[in-house]
């Protein structure tokens, strides 16, 4: 008895290629750049020494970089401590439908409409004494303020700007995770008596364990790589209290034109963020999957 095999299409590569051409010169192919760079001293367009692993070691000895990844990982997990928790907040007071759903969807949704930069003026001229609303609040008020010239009022105006423009993304994937729990759930939490706190614990923070993980890594890695409102707003200082990575790789590459240990660093740069959504992926995991099972037993 003869067995036929039925021909496979692999036409259906076709329809992908073009996503694989824009990855190829979107991300591909700027990163073989970066490699290439991290590897020679570049002395002119037209003279390069290879220097092998020298701009790495170089990299890894700087202090100064030592000090800018010690303040970015206190930024984003100070990020993580206040807008996850003001996101499930925010969601649980949110009507759940209606067209006051609507509206406050669309009114919650306002901040993350605003470019980055626009962000930065904004909170630029909100904290200025004498025509900001916040600085002027606070000098009637008899506390001395000023993100210009103190180190703990940059950086605090810098989370709470943070925090202001992007803790409605948490809210929004929250609402959307509390949206598809079946009031089947509820309907048993009603029955057994459970306290709007057990509902809370044992249905409706575990279905949004999901939503709450992809929270999570877009707000870790975006406030791992924020560069445009810290700049625009206090340029980094005063002195160096709110120079972040980003802003230190930029002025390693663009203001001192250092690139081949500009290269090396955005290569390490790009390895610890890697690394960490990795670690924090992993852990989130395991809670979940342990939580999973408490439920079962």
């Amino acid at each position: 008895m003869s067995t036929t095999t039925k021909p496979v299409n692999q036409k259906a590569w076709f329809l992908i290629l073009p996503v694989l051409v824009c990855v190829a010169f979107s991300a591909i192919l700027p990163l073989m750049t970066v490699v290439n760079y991290s590897v020679q001293d570049i002395i002119s367009p037209e003279r390069r020494v290879f220097v092998g692993t020298e701009w790495f070691a170089a990299v890894m000895r700087d202090e100064d970089l030592h000090a800018a990844l010690l303040r970015q990982l206190v930024f984003s997990l100070a990020v993580l401590l206040v807008e996850i928790p003001l996101g499930i907040a925010l969601a649980l007071s949110m009507p759940a439908q209606g067209w006051k759903a609507s509206a406050v969807l669309v009114t919650v949704a306002l901040s993350l409409l605003i470019p980055w930069n626009v962000v930065g003026t904004i909170w630029q001229i909100y904290g200025r004494a004498d025509i900001g609303l916040l600085g002027a609040a606070l000098r009637k008020a008899g506390i001395d303020y000023s993100y210009t010239g103190n180190a703990r009022d940059a950086w605090l105006t810098v989370l709470a700007m943070d925090v202001w423009h992007w803790t409605p993304l948490v809210a929004l994937l929250c609402f959307a995770g509390l949206r598809s729990i079946p009031d089947a759930y509820y309907q048993a939490a009603r029955i057994d008596g459970a306290s709007r706190f057990a509902v809370f614990r044992y249905i409706q923070l575990p279905k949004m364990r999901g939503v709450l993980m992809i929270a999570v890594l877009l707000r870790f890695m975006d406030s791992f790589m924020i560069y445009t409102e810290p700049f625009v707003l206090t340029g980094g200082g005063p002195g160096n209290a709110t120079t972040f990575l980003s802003q230190y790789l930029t002025q390693k590459a663009v203001g001192q034109f250092d690139l081949g240990p500009a290269a090396a660093f955005s290569l390490i740069y790009f390895l610890i963020i890697l690394l960490l959504c990795f670690i924090l992926y992993n852990w989130m995991q395991r809670v979940g999957a342990g939580q999973a099972e408490a439920g079962h037993e």
